[in-house]
């Protein structure tokens, strides 16, 4: 299992706003594509960061939503976010959620 890490600056008083733009536009995006398995997106208290962490059957899945898919995403983002979102990646190793166990 794979995770992308995105992390970004909200604009102003755009935190509901960012909340129905993923229920409504993003998430059922997220669920087309083939690999994606689930979605995180965290708020800071005072609202001024965000963090999405996406979850994916494979590397691959991921890099090709990146490339195909998260342009779009990124556009309609531009309305709440302020600069460049931070793009991360990596293997998950633990999940109780998804049944995953650390190897040795």
């Amino acid at each position: 299992m794979y995770a992308r890490h995105v992390s970004f600056n909200l604009k102003p008083i755009k935190r509901e706003e960012l909340t129905q733009m993923f229920e409504k536009d993003i998430l059922p995006l997220l669920q087309k594509q083939n690999g994606f398995t689930d979605e995180f997106t965290f708020v800071s208290p005072e609202g001024k960061q965000a963090v999405a962490i996406s979850l994916w059957e494979s590397k691959e899945n991921a890099d090709f939503y990146s490339r195909e898919t998260y342009p779009q995403v990124l556009k309609s983002l531009a309305r709440v976010i302020e600069g460049a979102p931070e793009v991360r990646g990596y293997e998950v190793v633990t999940s109780t959620v998804h049944k995953i166990a650390a190897t040795r």
